[in-house]
């Protein structure tokens, strides 16, 4: 049996103790150690190091056991904003969203490219990210040189580590390594992280998922992902392979598999329309299920009929998680979520019907309507959160070696 490396647990426990000032604020060692269940020894030498590195600060308290008494002023540990910053994006079909942040997440600056996506090659699509990243940082009033981690997150399958994208519908080219591109022409750490992974971390760093480290989140866009956050950590596949949900099957017929893509997408539901010019013009604009929703409202019952199917396939898949992973959380973010009632409605009466009796009050179902700068900010979380756990020193994180 192999031994725990003793770097990679040094790492999980740094990552441990700092996710833990920034969960919890100004906090001190004892209630550290408490929350993370390390010892008072390690959590002393954990906090030495940090604080020798500038990446957490001192804060003196008065005594907390009284207003009236005086009392040593108590030794808090808080997080050093100017420590690092980092710049997440999301890459839409029709958009690119960019956030610059601190240590701790909070946003300095965001921009928006209105841009098809979808339509570029993979060299266009690297200089837009240039443009992107270089504008958003002096919008933050910082200088190229101090960002840390770059981190793009876009629809698909993406291999983590590498940054491979094995599949995603944004991207014309086959076999992009866009990790290579942008970090070649930026000399900037980068990573590859796919939307839904990076919609989770923004769930559960500022969102709706802050009191939890296990539950699951659905996100139903152009493309159906799923992420899973267990134990606090982002769960990936074989070769840090991300999760998808649109590949899910929902039943066999004599000769294909019927998949939840096949009957959830939003592709599937546009195909319902009698090729309506204004759905045409919203879809252009990264707008479609807003207008779907507007017809459907005025009477489109084909339209109607394609939402109320998804939901219902979303419904069953929903319940399918909840049996698989037994989440006290679902949560549901995601453009096609603009449908409204339309969808949402089957779909609580399919999750219902589906759910086996016993998991019938376990989990809850949480919709969140979120914008753009939240995905890319949880993108920025995910870089975030790799830092947390690097090695640092008076050079910084120790960087990784070129894939």
């Amino acid at each position: 049996m192999k031994t725990a490396d003793p770097e990679l647990m040094r790492a999980i426990n740094r990552f441990h103790v700092l996710d833990t000032i920034r969960r919890h604020g100004a906090i001190a060692r004892v209630e550290i150690g408490e929350r993370t269940d390390l010892s008072a020894t390690t959590v002393s030498a954990i906090t030495a190091a940090l604080l020798d590195d500038g990446l957490i600060t001192v804060r003196h308290e008065g005594d907390i056991r009284s207003q009236t008494l005086r009392g040593r002023p108590r030794v808090m540990l808080a997080l050093n904003p100017q420590a690092a910053w980092v710049v997440g994006a999301k890459l839409a079909a029709n958009r690119i969203v960019f956030v610059a942040t601190n240590f701790q997440g909070d946003v300095l600056a965001s921009l928006t490219l209105p841009v098809r996506v979808d339509r570029l090659p993979a060299e266009v699509i690297a200089d837009l990210v240039e443009d992107g990243v270089r504008r958003c940082v002096l919008d933050a009033g910082l200088g190229l040189s101090q960002i840390k981690t770059i981190a793009l997150s876009l629809p698909g399958i993406v291999e983590h580590g590498t940054g491979k994208v094995l599949a995603s519908g944004v991207l014309r080219d086959p076999d992009v390594s866009l990790k290579h591109a942008i970090a070649t022409r930026m000399g900037i750490d980068t990573i590859i992280e796919s939307d839904a992974n990076a919609i989770t971390m923004a769930q559960h760093w500022f969102g709706r998922a802050r009191d939890l480290d296990d539950f699951v989140l659905v996100a139903v866009e152009e493309t159906l992902g799923l992420g899973v956050m267990h134990g606090g950590q982002l769960f990936r596949g074989a070769h840090g392979l991300s999760l998808t949900l649109g590949d899910m099957i929902m039943g066999a017929g004599d000769d294909n598999a019927v998949k939840l893509a096949d009957l959830a997408s939003q592709q599937v539901i546009l195909q319902s329309s009698q090729a309506d010019q204004r759905i045409s013009e919203a879809v252009r604009l990264g707008q479609g299920m807003a207008q779907v929703r507007q017809l459907v409202d005025a009477g489109d019952e084909g339209l109607r009929v394609a939402a109320a199917r998804a939901g219902a396939a979303l419904g069953i898949a929903i319940a399918n998680l909840v049996a698989l992973f037994a989440p006290p959380r679902v949560i549901l973010v995601g453009s096609t979520l603009a449908l409204g009632e339309h969808l949402l409605a089957p779909l609580r009466r399919a999750f219902a019907n589906a759910i086996p009796a016993p998991l019938t009050t376990l989990a809850e179902i949480v919709i969140d309507d979120s914008g753009d700068e939240l995905w890319a900010r949880g993108a920025a979380a995910v870089a975030l959160g790799e830092l947390y756990g690097s090695p640092w020193g008076t050079t910084g994180p120790v960087r990784r070696a070129p894939q």
